[in-house]
């Protein structure tokens, strides 16, 4: 791969940044294909591949380094322990690049680190393991099912010791199989600039593999593209990318027209957004069917003017942080929305001004992320079994706090983007019990699905 720009190395600043500075992969990632659009799509396609391969195999990877090391991996220098899990990385998975190739350019990259010393040392270890992958096997599934898994599926045993207690072998199995899966681009029309096959046409001729999302109206499924900040159609917001189970929320909400919508936790807006797009189009409906009617009331009369009914509801995004409510800003400025708008506000502190007015409050609450494990890998290196607790105080202080702006009869959808029971279903147990004037009206934990959906839970309840 000839570029002046060495991209082996790239991968290396990013797994420094993720592994050694706990920054957030999914953030790294999007700031180094940012700064560097300017490559080719097929080294942009190597970066991407490479850095997130290894972030999402690092388990099954260290413990095929560690049968061939004398220095476990624990042990090792941090840039020499990256470099080598990169390469273990093209190694097993990207079998266009030739392991004589794997290993010189590591061991090369060692020296210009200023490892010297050691470039032998990763020479040894990368051709022993280069010879001999093909004889690598699992821990036995028998003697260690927790160890199996975690190596296989390169996830901390305690997240699977956790999922035992709620599911299956074969539903484990088959959603930590979907983590590894590498899904299309989930993305959702917007009403306001295009319709379905508009947006299908531009983006075909934009060159995009453009599949139907059978599961969501006006939703598909983007493939084979490079950047989407290129993309003419994105630009003008003609469509927002948003997975299909996040998706689920507005359409469990059923928007209807003049309904005051509070999304308390709404960064970077994908929720709130789909809540005003349906609004719109709910009271456009409303408006079309009173134009009708009145033009009919009119003939009658014989009055010359139709004088429609107003209607006017809207959605308030709030977040914590100025930067948070900067992107919801953007997304609604570039997806050209007028009932919506973005305030920056603390989810616990109770707002006074806001109790008993919301017909629907969205309360898509900080979580664990475990539903995203696909999308972003470094979470189950990151989060433990103590944040998990943590986060499920926090969740239940927001949830006592916002339950106070709905509205009799109003909603409370309670989502988040993680499967852990404690949560999900035990939080909902324990607000039913907290706040006896709502009841459940149905709840759903999504399993992510290979190349379809994350991981993601969803309770709506009605207030009294």
């Amino acid at each position: 791969m000839t570029t002046e720009v060495n991209l082996r190395e790239l991968v290396l600043e990013v797994l420094l940044a993720v592994t050694r500075d706990q920054e957030y992969s999914h953030t790294v990632i999007r700031g180094m294909m940012d700064k560097y659009q300017y490559l080719g799509k097929q080294e942009r396609s190597y970066l991407k591949r490479v850095c997130e391969g290894t972030l999402e195999h690092m388990i099954w990877i260290d413990y095929v380094i560690n049968q061939f090391s004398k220095i476990k991996v624990n042990k090792m220098k941090p840039q020499i322990r990256c470099i080598l899990r990169s390469s273990v990385y093209e190694l097993k998975y990207m079998d266009a690049v030739p392991p004589s190739a794997t290993c010189n350019e590591a061991v090369k990259l060692a020296r210009k680190r200023g490892f010297h010393n050691l470039s032998g040392f990763v020479n040894g270890v990368l051709r022993n393991i280069s010879r001999n992958l093909g004889n690598v096997s699992l821990p036995d599934e028998k003697r260690n099912l927790l160890q199996y898994l975690s190596v296989k599926y390169s996830v901390p045993e305690w997240m699977i010791e956790m999922w035992q207690e709620a599911y299956s072998q074969e539903q484990i199995e088959s959603f930590l199989g979907a983590f590894l899966v590498k899904p299309p681009t989930s993305v959702r029309v917007n009403p306001l600039k295009s319709t379905k096959e508009e947006l299908r046409q531009e983006l075909t001729l934009e060159g995009i593999t453009v599949r139907d999302n059978k599961e969501v109206p006006g939703a598909l499924y983007l493939e084979n593209y490079d950047f989407l900040g290129k993309l003419a159609s994105f630009r003008a917001g003609k469509f927002y990318v948003q997975d299909v189970s996040s998706m689920q929320v507005a359409l469990w909400a059923q928007p209807k027209p003049g309904d005051y919508i509070l999304d308390v936790c709404a960064a970077p807006g994908g929720k709130s957004i789909h809540l005003a797009e349906m609004l719109w189009q709910a009271e456009n409906q409303q408006a079309e069917i009173l134009g009708k009617k009145e033009n009919q009331q009119a003939e009658i009369l014989g009055k010359k003017e139709n004088q429609q009914a107003a209607v006017s509801g809207t959605v308030e995004a709030r977040d914590l942080t100025e930067y948070k409510v900067s992107l919801i800003q953007d997304n609604i400025e570039r997806c050209g929305l007028v009932n919506m708008r973005a305030v920056q506000a603390d989810a616990r502190i109770l707002d006074e001004t806001q109790i008993g007015k919301a017909d629907i409050v969205v309360a898509d609450l900080p979580c664990s992320g475990l539903g995203v494990l696909g999308r972003k890998a470094d979470i189950k290196y990151r989060v433990t079994m103590e944040d998990c607790h943590a986060l499920c105080e926090l969740q239940q202080e927001i949830l006592h706090t916002v339950q106070q702006y709905v509205k009799p009869q109003g909603i409370l959808l309670y989502s988040t983007c993680t499967i852990n029971p404690m949560e999900n279903e035990e939080n909902v147990k324990w607000f039913l019990k907290e706040h006896p004037d709502f009841r459940l009206e149905r709840q759903q934990q999504m399993l992510p699905g290979r190349g379809q959906n994350d991981g993601f839970f969803l309770a709506k309840l009605q207030k009294q």
